[in-house]
């Protein structure tokens, strides 16, 4: 599993490590890494960077440092590098020298011809969008044409500047990057928010800051191999109910297809058993035949997990299911119309009496019901902690980059979203498999984040034939646990 951290545990780390090296060490580590990934851009599009254009955007401080060093060397290659220079009295005067012996120069004007252009205008450091200066400077540097014709590519120094380091804030005009070399270790904004549209690929460059890290990282990443081996698998001496048997309280005589959507996430996921409670239970019954229909939770039987709320309605009848289900001590995901009921009919508070886990499943408007009107705003993983430590409940803030953070104070950014799951009835999927794990025996956090990791992924998949809607996901589920090896049949 990948991690973040934030600034101050990243410049805590750097000062320590730096007492041990020679002074510029880690400035030319860093842009040893940046020439070397410029150079990778110019041969895929050139066959050679040789001759080619690079155009540095360079700011004051330790940023721009990195960018002129990274200039110099790929200028020692037979590129042709200009640097760009926002406040020349405050520019790193060894970079500045360095570029400058190597063969580069300094220009206030925009070559005619730009192949790719690096921004080191803002680092780590920087907050706030970016200057009239700086933001026109680099509106004319995107604006010029390489060799080919083409738009350059951009190339971000550590993070795109004027996007907030530590929670992918973008409050005003910032660069957006083809490629973020970033150092060290990885930084929240570039896996949140706004910062992660604006990071575009992200490449890791390994300067030997780990062992340095004292803190706990503030963001962690999921990977295929974590999903996949938290992901219950049946043994030989399994049956339907040593498997979990999962409830699903969902649907009404306005939404049936909420029910039959988040049945069929519960029937994707590792549950052996699958009961339907609720006004839905004629078209479960007749779309998912191994399902036990029931109309009430009361009458449901046994289980291992229930899901709620999706499609569920917010009337009196709903109020009393949703309350019978989390009086069961089982784990439970509340999502849609019960989160509506939590912020109004019921207590939110109430959660933290609970014996059992729960998991809030809110999009953006139904955090803001849960939250006292707010929305989580720039900072996304400290709205959805905060909700967490006050509930006592996980919370999975759905979005391009889901967000799942516990009471504890651990927080995770799911690296599967896509565009192509914003559509109807695709929370409902994913809250029926979310339900499924957790009647499968997974803690709650990693129920969520695998949930979030394996929809995602049938998003992408689905979307490979065209537009997406929620049955196609449920569709593509089952092929996606497949041929990742999330399933394994032995």
């Amino acid at each position: 599993m990948r991690a973040a951290w934030r600034v101050a545990s990243v410049r805590a780390a750097e000062e320590a490590l730096m007492a041990t090296l020679p002074p510029g060490t880690l400035m030319r580590r860093a842009a040893t890494g940046v020439a070397r990934r410029c150079g990778e851009l110019l041969a895929d599009r050139y066959g050679s960077g040789y001759g080619h254009s690079v155009l540095l955007l360079v700011g004051p401080g330790n940023n721009g440092g990195d960018a002129l060093f990274a200039g110099a060397a790929l200028a020692r290659r037979g590129v042709t590098v200009t640097a760009a220079l926002l406040n020349p009295a405050r520019t790193h005067a060894e970079g500045l020298a360095a570029l400058k012996s190597a063969g580069g120069r300094v220009s206030d004007a925009t070559p005619s011809t730009v192949d790719v252009v690096v921004d080191g205008i803002l680092g780590i450091g920087g907050r706030g969008g970016l200057r009239e200066d700086a933001a026109a400077l680099v509106a004319r540097a995107v604006r010029a044409c390489g060799a080919d014709g083409a738009r350059p590519a951009v190339v971000a120094v550590d993070l795109p500047s004027g996007v907030d380091p530590d929670t992918g804030a973008v409050p005003g005009e910032a660069v957006r990057a083809d490629v973020t070399v970033t150092f060290g270790v990885l930084k929240p904004g570039l896996l949140v928010g706004d910062g992660a549209v604006h990071s575009g690929l992200v490449e890791l460059v390994d300067i030997g800051l780990g062992p340095w890290l004292r803190d706990d990282p503030a963001l962690r990443v999921p990977d295929l191999d974590d999903v996949a081996e938290w992901w219950p698998q049946p043994g030989p001496g399994d049956d339907k109910y040593t498997r979990g048997v999962v409830g699903v309280a969902t649907g009404s005589a306005i939404y049936p297809g909420a029910a039959l959507l988040s049945t069929g996430g519960a029937l994707a996921g590792p549950a052996g058993m699958v009961r339907y409670a609720g006004a839905a239970v004629d078209a479960v019954r007749f779309h998912y035949p191994t399902v036990i229909p029931t109309p009430r939770v009361a009458d449901a039987g046994r289980v291992q997990a229930w899901t709620c709320g999706c499609g569920l309605g917010t009337d009196e009848r709903a109020a009393g299911e949703l309350r019978a289900v989390l009086a069961a001590e089982v784990p439970v995901c509340v999502d849609a119309d019960g989160l509506t009921l939590l912020a109004t009919d019921l207590s939110v508070d109430e959660l933290r009496e609970r014996r059992a886990p729960t998991v809030l499943t809110p999009h953006d408007r139904e955090f803001a019901r849960l939250n006292e009107g707010e929305e989580p705003g720039a900072d996304r993983v400290g709205s959805a902690l905060r909700l967490a430590a006050r509930t006592g409940a996980v919370v999975l803030l759905k979005g391009d980059r889901t967000i799942v953070a516990t009471p504890d104070g651990r927080a995770y950014v799911n690296p599967t979203g896509t565009p192509a799951l914003a559509t109807a009835g695709t929370g409902d999927v994913l809250a029926g498999l979310l339900g499924s794990l957790l009647a499968g025996g997974l803690p709650p956090e990693r129920a969520a984040v695998a949930a979030a990791y394996a929809h995602g992924l049938a998003g992408r998949y689905a979307a490979e034939a065209g537009p997406v809607t929620a049955s196609d996901v449920v569709g593509a589920l089952r092929p996606v646990l497949g041929r990742t090896g999330m399933w394994r049949t032995g």
